[in-house]
């Protein structure tokens, strides 16, 4: 405490007047220390910074590939739940995990494909059914994943599933889907001859 106050009393005192031109000379040495503390200040903060960054992606890198498959499977878990609400975050998550082949198809062993296909025949609202459409999307970008979902009976659900005035991304899902069951050669003749 007695080292605190010694060393705000010079402030607390009354000062004195002091030589104006020589307080302007030791205020431009003062100003000049300054900024170049700033700068080596600022220099060494971005440093930092950045190698905060490069530590925490390579964190990331590592670590979230483990958690990968235990977050594929609570999304494809959620897709059983009866609240519309918890399967389209389900079927939002799925989406974005299928950003590969190997991603795609683990998915479709979880058995997140078949899921995706009874939401949407069970689905009873525009928003329910976007979010299952948009999954399928992308889990058919896969050529065996289309293959499951072709097993799944995609097909005919894709094609039973409403117009809808308010999604219009409803009509351009069906007709992706659609199209990569037809260049792939899985037509509905296909299908029921192979049920």
């Amino acid at each position: 405490m007695r080292a605190l106050a010694s060393r705000l009393s010079p402030y607390l005192s009354i000062r004195h007047p002091v030589n104006v031109q020589s307080r302007n000379f030791c205020s431009s040495l003062r100003g000049d220390e300054r900024t170049i503390e700033q700068e080596a200040e600022r220099k060494i903060g971005w440093v930092l910074k950045v190698i905060f960054a490069g530590t925490a992606s390579l964190v990331a890198y590592n670590l979230f590939p483990y958690l990968g498959e235990n977050l594929m499977q609570q999304s494809v878990s959620l897709l059983h739940v009866k609240d519309p609400l918890f399967k389209r975050i389900g079927a939002s998550r799925l989406a974005r995990f299928a950003i590969d082949d190997q991603r795609r198809m683990k998915i479709v062993e979880l058995g997140g494909a078949q899921e995706l296909v009874k939401m949407l025949a069970a689905a009873k609202d525009d928003r329910t059914r976007k979010e299952a459409l948009k999954a399928l999307v992308a889990i058919s970008k896969s050529d065996e994943a289309v293959g499951a979902l072709h097993e799944a009976g995609a097909i005919t659900v894709i094609r039973s599933t409403p117009h809808s005035s308010e999604y219009t991304d409803i009509e351009k899902y069906k007709s992706n889907l659609l199209g990569r069951f037809r260049d792939l050669r899985y037509d509905n003749k296909n299908f029921e001859s192979s049920a």
